[in-house]
């Protein structure tokens, strides 16, 4: 379900309304050499079940841009945002900021906070009591198509 969209950002809030969950095979899938089968158990597995901790605060929300990739989050990325999760120095957070979403990594140090970009490409911003300055949530997991 779409709850808001934004230049920057889309966000999704959590189906909660069932638990079937897709196909999950609980055999390890070799990445190197092939490996035999030989015993393997199939159950079903929900991705929100996983990766959503507090259901009523978290959201996901799609990336648009490019400021994050070295952090691996790229354009068109789903990530998982907690808003429940304190926003402690160096956490990936998505932050509203005069008037727009980003999400960018937290640099808290004396002289301030910081957002500071994952790509050489974008400047840091500094946050000064002229923004309008929100930590909207804490990012938790990113979800990506391959």
């Amino acid at each position: 379900m779409i709850l808001n969209t934004t230049k920057s950002l889309t966000f999704y809030t959590p189906d909660l309304t069932t638990d079937a969950g897709a196909v999950y095979l609980d055999t390890g899938i070799s990445a190197g050499f092939p490996a035999p089968v030989e015993d393997f158990h199939e159950e079903r597995l929900s991705l929100d079940s996983m990766l959503v901790k507090n259901k009523k605060t978290t959201f996901y929300a799609r990336v648009s841009g490019q400021s994050m990739i070295d952090a691996g989050l790229d354009d068109n990325d789903l990530l998982v945002i907690d808003r429940s999760l304190e926003p402690i120095n160096n956490k990936i957070a998505v932050c509203f900021l005069d008037g727009e979403f980003t999400v960018k990594r937290l640099r808290v140090e004396k002289d301030g906070v910081w957002l500071q970009p994952e790509n050489a490409l974008y400047q840091p911003i500094r946050i000064t009591s002229d923004n309008q300055f929100i930590i909207w949530g804490i990012v938790t997991n990113v979800i990506k198509k391959v």
